[in-house]
């Protein structure tokens, strides 16, 4: 699913392991992180996050993901409450202030957001992910959440400098900008480069300004997404 675009095989690939054991909590959460991700089958995806959280209720992996799954389903209150709850459970799980951070977003809680990722950064010990937390702190203090975006590009842009960064965050950081250009010649490297992260395009809360352009829809049928 995530590197082929291969989503009808992907599924099939997913029934067979749930034939070969019901239980394996894994393979039911990373199905619900996928169709999540591709969007369309929200309560399916919860459902299926909810049992792998039934099957393993302790795993800070499978309580972060079920927020995550939230958030893509634009249930953003019920994100901060699971995130908030893996976070309390496992204080120093990075990945659950990142998906606590990514739930502050879609609620455009800027502030909150901005002390979430500079958990994640300092958790994770991904000097990267400091950086771009305090571009963005430096920039909403100077001049609110537009020049937070801007110095931001600016950090992820000379990141992919010395090293991979996503081409398709750059993109969303240039739409929730307003540059739509410059979001869509981000979108167009990120295919080229087969970043995986295009599997989200259509549950990405960030590209929602794209949608009602035809270029947005073009990227939808070559990445293969389930219209």
């Amino acid at each position: 699913m995530e590197h082929d675009w291969d989503f009808a095989g992907g599924e099939g690939e997913y029934k067979k392991s749930f034939e070969l054991d019901p239980n394996d909590a894994l393979a039911h959460l990373w199905y619900a992180f996928d169709i999540g991700m591709i969007g369309g089958r929200d309560q399916e995806a919860l459902a299926e996050a909810n049992r792998a959280h039934q099957l393993d209720p302790l795993s800070p992996t499978i309580s972060t993901t079920v927020g995550e799954v939230h958030t893509m389903a634009r249930q953003y209150d019920e994100a901060i409450i699971a995130c908030k709850k893996a976070a309390n459970e496992n204080p120093t799980f990075a990945m659950a202030h990142f998906c606590l951070a990514r739930a502050y977003l879609g609620k455009r809680m800027y502030p909150q957001f901005i002390e979430e990722w500079k958990a994640y950064g300092q958790l994770s010990s991904d000097q990267n992910e400091s950086d771009f937390a305090s571009a963005m702190e430096q920039g909403f203090r100077l001049a609110g959440w537009k020049s937070a975006l801007t110095k931001g590009i600016e950090i992820r842009q000379a990141q992919r400098k010395t090293g991979y960064y996503s081409p398709l965050v750059i993109a969303t950081l240039y739409a929730d900008l307003g540059d739509k250009e410059q979001a869509f010649r981000w979108l167009n490297t990120a295919y080229q480069e087969r970043d995986w992260l295009l599997v989200g395009l259509k549950t990405n809360f960030l590209l929602d300004p794209l949608h009602s352009d035809p270029r947005f829809a073009e990227l939808v049928r070559k990445v293969g997404l389930p219209q």
